[in-house]
């Protein structure tokens, strides 16, 4: 009796199973005929990528040496092209960092060394321009300093002699009426044009005497560069019988490295030492940037002017100078290890954020103080990569040769 109970009810909650299973199936099987529509499309598979974030891929299924299954990638899913991957676990480790670009003023100093030269423009010669005889010379040597109206030697010349009589001559008939006029006038100019010192001119129109010697004197304060005259000598026209220069200015002619010459100025301020003075500067501003470079050594010459009052500063003496370049404006820049150069182009990563890093192409422009100008490429406030940028650049390589690699795989 109780056995046919439990049997009966057993029964009964199969056969409602059964029939619910039914009934799924063929509501099942109605809404599939029905709304065939509102499946999802399958999506196409790319490839297959690394589950630890590691930058190799796959075309089929597989597993990582962790037994890990890739994780496949759609369609659709990667439009971020050329644009580098990282998860925040790797960027950490790698010691990714970034920085904004921002608008700084750019200063470089160009250090290079050179040579102390004379100021052309400060050298006198003391030459004859009629033939003479030297009967006197002061104690004046090479290396001395002498000053302007200094005696340097006494020269007796028949042509200045008779110029002088000249002269005298019409001051004379000038006192008896007779008037100085043009002739007068151009006495004077004979002397003049003779190289007369005008101390000895002037003597000879207070004394009206014509003098057997002519006193020559220095024409400008200087140092002696040449005594070639002694006594008795005959001195013919056009013998540079003294060569004085003045030392209280002077050049620096800088010899600066080719590669530095596109950023120097005329007016930069250059600060110059010499090596026989140590601690000491001298500072002074470029003032010519020579049209020329020399083959040898693939330089160029820059002049700077000195003021060297205290005469320390002589010819030929070796000097080592800084030249400030750059701009006092402000200028679009990164720092200079943000720069990734190669296959004759420079680039730099941009953090997009959320561990994305784009590779830009950027034109540079000058550098200094541990930046480098951006004169196209970026905005300012673009954070860049300055930190562990190579490593993500050769991952982006990386990527793109498997990616083209993955393409070229598939049928």
């Amino acid at each position: 009796m109780k056995m046919s109970f439990w049997g009966a009810a057993l029964g009964a909650i199969a056969g409602v199973a059964i029939a619910g299973v039914a009934a799924l199936a063929d509501s099942s099987h109605q809404h599939a005929a029905t709304g065939a529509s509102t499946a999802p499309a399958e999506r196409k598979i790319k490839y297959y990528r690394n589950p630890m974030g590691l930058s190799d891929i796959s075309t089929t299924p597989k597993k990582d040496s962790m037994g890990m299954d890739y994780i496949p990638v759609y369609e659709g899913e990667d439009s971020d092209e050329g644009v580098v991957k990282l998860s925040p676990g790797r960027i950490q480790r790698s010691g990714v960092k970034s920085e904004a670009a921002a608008m700084r003023v750019i200063r470089a100093t160009v250090r290079a060394p050179g040579t102390v030269q004379l100021d052309e423009r400060r050298v006198s010669v003391i030459a004859m321009r009629a033939e003479g005889y030297v009967q006197k010379v002061a104690d004046v040597t090479t290396g001395a300093h002498v000053v302007k109206g200094q005696p340097l030697m006494e020269i007796y010349s028949p042509a200045i002699s008779s110029a002088a009589a000249e002269y005298i001559s019409t001051l004379n008939s000038k006192v008896t009426g007779g008037g100085e006029g043009v002739y007068g006038k151009g006495s004077r100019q004979r002397l003049m044009n003779l190289d007369v010192p005008e101390a000895a001119i002037v003597s000879i129109e207070k004394g009206r005497n014509v003098p057997i010697g002519v006193e020559w004197t220095s024409p400008r304060d200087g140092i002696v560069l040449e005594r070639n005259v002694t006594e008795g000598m005959r001195a013919q026209p056009g013998d540079v019988l003294f060569r004085i220069a003045d030392h209280s200015v002077v050049w620096a002619i800088i010899d600066v490295a080719e590669r530095d010459l596109g950023a120097l100025a005329v007016g930069q301020r250059a600060v110059v030492r010499a090596r026989s003075f140590p601690g000491k500067e001298f500072s002074g501003k470029i003032n010519v940037i020579y049209p020329q470079i020399t083959k040898e050594t693939r330089t160029a010459r820059v002049r700077v002017q000195l003021s060297n009052p205290d005469l320390l500063l002589i010819h030929d003496m070796y000097v080592d100078a800084e030249i400030e370049t750059g701009s006092a404006e402000a200028v679009l820049a990164i720092p200079e290890s943000a720069v990734l150069a190669g296959g004759g182009r420079q680039s730099v990563l941009v953090d997009k954020g959320e561990g994305r890093f784009e590779p830009r192409e950027v034109k540079l422009g000058h550098r200094g103080e541990g930046f480098v100008e951006v004169r196209e490429g970026l905005a300012e406030d673009d954070p860049v990569v300055i930190s562990a940028n190579f490593l993500i650049d050769a991952e982006s390589n990386l990527k793109a040769a498997l990616k083209g690699f993955a393409e070229g795989a598939q049928p």
